[in-house]
């Protein structure tokens, strides 16, 4: 399957948390998008592998995602080193992205910026024809290599290169996030001992807050930013605004 964007994140929810409105305004637009996460999220606080896979189903149904797959690499523990890249490369050239999206260039959680690395040098990697790999059936995959890799903006502030209107998508978004019933605060009673920074009322009012914030400066309601690894090219100055 080929589709326009793969996001590529480190834990389950990373994509809705920071690209969510993103997603659901290209599948709007006609475009289709995957999620590959690279990890179960096993170390997490709260939930389980198993309910954390069946959040990130539903949330990606609510997305609106033409597949979402699991590479099972180590929570906790990615590594930008061979084997690991050896393990995503194959998921870049089974959906041949035109664009790629990936974690913060860094954040507080380790796995950002270890995952954002990971995905930029595995899409490189992934256009080198003397690299081989195989598909599930066996078969050799052709070299493929995205045009474009872009960073969301996670925990820490990072200043955006460009930002993206989700005013339309802002909703949905949150209805994903609000997928992950084991991870965040849905308005159902919690015990006390269970609650975590990113499991309270607080958090989901700074979501809104952040997409506020980058919606404002561009002059929309609502927005998502990112970061880019080299210049955006343009043709006509009034793509610019």
């Amino acid at each position: 399957m080929k589709v326009d964007i793969l996001v590529i994140t480190a834990h389950p929810d990373d994509a809705e948390l920071s690209c969510g409105g993103t997603i659901v305004s290209a599948v709007v637009q006609g475009k289709k998008v995957a999620a590959l996460d690279l990890t179960r999220g096993e170390l997490g606080t709260r939930g389980t592998p198993q309910t954390r896979a069946e959040e990130a189903a539903a949330a990606a149904e609510i997305l609106g995602l033409s597949a979402r797959e699991n590479a099972g690499l180590p929570d906790g523990f990615l590594a930008n080193d061979k084997a690991q890249q050896m393990a995503v490369v194959p998921y870049i050239r089974k959906y041949r992205p035109d664009i790629v999206i990936t974690n913060a260039v860094r954040d507080r959680h380790p796995d950002h910026g270890k995952g954002s690395a990971l995905a930029s040098d595995a899409c490189f990697l992934s256009g080198l024809k003397a690299i081989t790999t195989t598909d599930e059936q066996g078969r050799t995959q052709n070299a493929w290599r995205p045009s474009a890799v872009y960073h969301i903006i996670q925990d820490r502030r990072i200043e955006p290169d460009f930002i993206v209107d989700i005013s339309g998508s802002f909703g949905q978004k949150m209805r994903a996030v609000k997928a992950y019933r084991s991870q965040f605060f849905t308005g159902e009673a919690q015990d006390p001992k269970d609650v975590t920074p990113i499991s309270t009322p607080a958090f989901m009012d700074l979501l809104e807050l952040r997409a506020r914030e980058f919606g404002r400066l561009i002059g929309a309601e609502y927005g998502e930013g990112f970061t880019v690894e080299r210049p955006i090219g343009v043709s006509d100055l009034a793509h610019l605004h």
